[in-house]
């Protein structure tokens, strides 16, 4: 995943984008991309390199199912959408995420005030 600034994620951070989006609805590949990018006010990109790996994975661990439909252009397409495992993988997920961004977010802060 590429960003303007050129960070990397956390790791995991890639799946749990990615199970978000799938989560609005059965969607393609190169459209989660898009999501992501859109949804990320244009600051994350996905490489391909870096999706179909995590979509094999996700799909692995049964989070994920997919099917081939024919896509917005007529062509066919695997679709991806969330199995009951996934949406409360990522319910538990998203909770530890913010509980996490919590934390840091207040280390973080004590620590700049502490050096002012």
């Amino acid at each position: 995943m590429k960003t303007e600034n050129k960070f990397d994620l956390p790791q995991g951070t890639l799946d749990l984008l990615i199970m978000r989006v799938v989560a609005l609805g059965p969607i393609h590949g190169y459209a989660i991309a898009q999501r992501i990018q859109q949804m990320s006010r244009e600051a994350l990109q996905v490489q391909q390199g870096s999706l179909y790996p995590a979509l094999h994975r996700l799909e692995y661990k049964e989070l994920l199912a997919s099917n081939w439909q024919p896509s917005e252009t007529g062509r066919e397409a695997k679709f991806y959408e969330l199995t009951a495992k996934g949406r409360a993988h990522l319910k538990a997920e998203t909770e530890n995420w913010k509980r996490l961004t919590d934390v840091v977010g207040l280390i973080l802060k004590g620590t700049l005030e502490g050096l002012s």
